[in-house]
């Protein structure tokens, strides 16, 4: 068993135990639990435990929880566990004979209910994504072998000479990552697609094997031809053209009598995108028409056969007129518009990678690198990296002010995978998209590191080994811009300089401002005062005081419930005839899965209203559901309607949200129940107290009309 065990433990027990599971896998950061029922989830106990930095929430079955760095080995410590036995490569084995759904096509279904609208872009993003991320390890650390390289060059203790033994085999040792990055693309992604990946990396590779290469250079590999003669005949049906613009030569041969396009596509990451969607389409069209018992001969065969001279004759050229073009642009934007370029690239990445939205520019990146000989768009990037490093330091600062040991260890985890590693994701999703407030801070650090970089960019420029002037940071390899990798950027001062103003101003807005609402900062101390009345023994005295001070001082926020006093009663969210749970015609609420409750039905009005006061622990986007907790701990479930979720928010508009505090008798929602009604759902509102066996008693009063604000359950202590 691995270090993580009793994480791995609770972390088990935290989703609901291992029979609630029917998925598990991971990625970069996050453990993904597609679940059963994510009701049974104990998201606090879950949030709490030991090397867990956040919990999110997707839809109904499915759960991440955010790791950090060390994912794969809490991974491997679960799957490691005794109770685990029965899940094999992160998937729970189906009885073939159930009738149940396939573990891929629940996969399947669950991604499909987080899609948006426009759901070919989500596919499209997410087939970005997953084309990338296995290779993030391998991406990571050749960048921080090219950091050591030069700090070894810069101290003299490697010869910079091009040509010599070490420096050949230091070169050796992380350009293998790059140049066959097509090939590792090319497996990825047609893994993502349900294609036979060995296809796609196998269709890749022919255009990149010295025979291919030969067509464009026969003189270079001369031991490629059998005779002189043979050689002489490949280079004189070769024709090249000098490209002005990016300096360099595009040569032509004639392949079967037809004119081929030769490229060297060794870092090129559009031709593998761009050949495995083709090849998708092939691969499975092949597999319809051929029987199945000899798909393993034929498919495969054909499918090479096809797609690799389909990949050198069009898709291989399509693909680098692509991203030379966009690389062109880009280029041309920061050499004429520098200070746009050189803000907008930080300002724009906070929104784009918590949406998984910056795979493109990545990609760019690298085509920058493998057609200009250099990128330019990562010391902009690098900037906002420091930016929300700087962020989180200033929430650590903040936590070890107020000894707040939860977000202590959160701020400092998620730190030390930033500056140490260049990874955001536990920044963001432990700390930034959880308190909002963050955002306005860290972006008036990208701002500053942005312009900084733009500015010294333009006053200094740097000549790179071509003789090419460049204004702005430039890097000759992929860099996870981190402490470790500051070598790897030419003008290191400059960079250094601009990450080290958006980490400082970043950090001293969040640490001097505060990263949360007067509502946050009040539910935090309560939560302080009452780990440390724990951590000692003695009642929490002072976090009423503290909770009702933190919210009187926001002129907006209602003010807090005196902890002291018990919740007695739940109130009518809204005005109707009030009916017993069996009669809301739901078998869910019904059974008092969810607690014992009651329904409201035939509403008078369209304004639904809290029924208690206490803090807003989830709000449904589709409006159609709300949970509040109080100050002395009554959780209470209000839902309008019944299988309201289907409208996807039609006809209600939400009026508060997650994480917000009410007062009873505070709007919720307005609802369009003619809408609900349209629909074919029962416009009931049910109201249930979930935790309801740990109280002394919840009794509902029904068969009454009501009136919104009207007591209608009582509680027993």
């Amino acid at each position: 068993m691995g270090k993580n065990q009793e994480s791995a433990k609770a972390i088990i027990a935290g989703v609901g135990g291992v029979g609630n599971i029917s998925m598990l896998t991971h990625c970069a950061t996050r453990l993904r639990f597609t679940l059963k029922d994510t009701g049974k989830a104990d998201t606090e106990a879950l949030e709490g435990t030991k090397g867990v930095l956040a919990v999110v929430k997707q839809s109904d079955t499915a759960l991440q929880v955010v790791i950090g760095g060390g994912v794969e080995q809490m991974y491997n410590d679960i799957m490691a566990l005794p109770e685990m036995a029965n899940v094999k490569g992160g998937e729970v084995e189906d009885d073939a004979d159930d009738g149940e759904l396939t573990n891929d096509q629940v996969k399947a279904q669950e991604r499909a209910k987080t899609k948006g609208k426009n759901k070919w872009v989500d596919s499209f993003f997410e087939f970005l994504s997953d084309s990338f991320r296995p290779i993030i390890g391998v991406l990571l650390g050749a960048s921080l072998i090219i950091a050591i390289i030069n700090v070894l060059i810069a101290c003299h203790v490697v010869s910079n000479e091009t040509q010599s033994p070490t420096m050949l085999f230091c070169r050796a040792m992380y350009r293998g990552v790059f140049y066959f990055l097509p090939i590792m693309i090319a497996y990825n992604g047609a893994k993502k697609l349900k294609v036979d990946p060995w296809v796609g990396a196998a269709i890749m590779g022919a255009v990149m094997t010295p025979e291919f290469l030969a067509l464009a250079d026969p003189v270079k590999y001369a031991s490629i031809f059998s005779t002189t003669d043979g050689q002489n005949a490949a280079q004189s049906a070769l024709t090249c053209v000098t490209n002005a613009t990016l300096g360099t030569d595009s040569c032509t041969t004639q392949v079967f009598g037809l004119t081929m396009q030769l490229n060297d596509y060794s870092g090129n990451v559009f031709v593998p995108l761009l050949m495995v969607a083709v090849l998708a389409l092939v691969y499975k069209g092949l597999q319809r028409i051929i029987p199945n018992s000899v798909q393993l001969v034929f498919v495969p065969f054909l499918s090479m056969l096809v797609m690799i001279p389909i990949t050198a004759f069009i898709i291989g050229p399509i693909g680098v007129w692509l991203g030379n073009g966009l690389g062109i642009g880009l280029a041309w934007m920061n050499t004429n518009a520098p200070f746009v370029f050189a803000i907008l690239i930080p300002m724009l990445y906070p929104f784009l990678v918590p949406l998984g939205l910056h795979w493109p520019l990545n990609a760019l990146m690298l085509m920058n690198i493998d057609t200009l000989g250099y990128d330019f768009i990562q010391g902009p990037m690098g900037t906002w990296n420091f930016a929300c490093f700087g962020a989180t330091l200033g929430v650590l600062i903040i936590a070890i002010r107020e000894k707040d040991t939860q977000m202590k260890e959160t701020a400092g985890g998620a730190l030390a995978a930033g500056l140490l590693g260049g990874v955001s994701e536990p920044s963001l999703y432990g700390i930034h998209l959880r308190y909002k407030n963050v955002y306005k801070r860290m972006l008036v650090g990208c701002f500053a590191g942005g312009l900084s970089i733009a500015i010294l960019g333009w006053l200094f420029p740097s000549t790179l080994a071509d003789g090419t002037v460049v204004r702005g940071v430039t890097t000759t390899a992929f860099a996870f811009t981190s402490l470790l990798t500051i070598p790897v950027f030419n003008q290191m001062w400059v960079y250094a300089i601009s990450i080290a103003i958006a980490f400082a101003v970043s950090a001293v807005l969040v640490a001097t401002l505060d990263y949360r609402t007067p509502e946050q900062k009040a539910e935090a101390h309560a939560r302080i005062a009452r780990e440390q009345a724990k951590a000692s023994g003695a009642a929490p005295a002072a976090a009423p005081a503290a909770t009702a001070t933190a919210v009187k001082a926001a002129p907006k926020a209602a003010p807090a419930q005196d902890a002291a006093v018990a919740t007695n009663e739940v109130l009518a969210p809204i005005a109707g005839h009030a009916v017993t749970l069996e009669e809301t015609g739901d078998a869910v609420f019904s059974s008092k899965a969810l607690g014992e409750g009651l329904g409201i039905a035939d509403p008078k009005d369209s304004k639904v209203v809290a029924p208690v006061a206490g803090i807003l622990k989830t709000v449904a986007k589709t409006g159609h559901a709300y949970g509040i907790k109080t100050d002395d701990g009554v959780e209470v479930l209000v839902h309008i309607g019944i299988d309201t979720v289907k409208m996807n928010g039609e006809g209600f508009t939400v009026a508060v949200a997650k994480g917000q505090r009410v007062n009873a008798g505070d709007l919720l929602a307005t609802v369009d129940f003619d809408k609900v009604r349209a629909a074919g759902h029962p416009t009931v509102t049910v109201m249930t107290v979930t935790n309801s066996k740990k109280l002394g008693g919840v009794t509902p009063r029904t068969g009454i009309d009501v009136k919104a604000g009207d007591a209608v359950i009582d509680i027993a202590r």
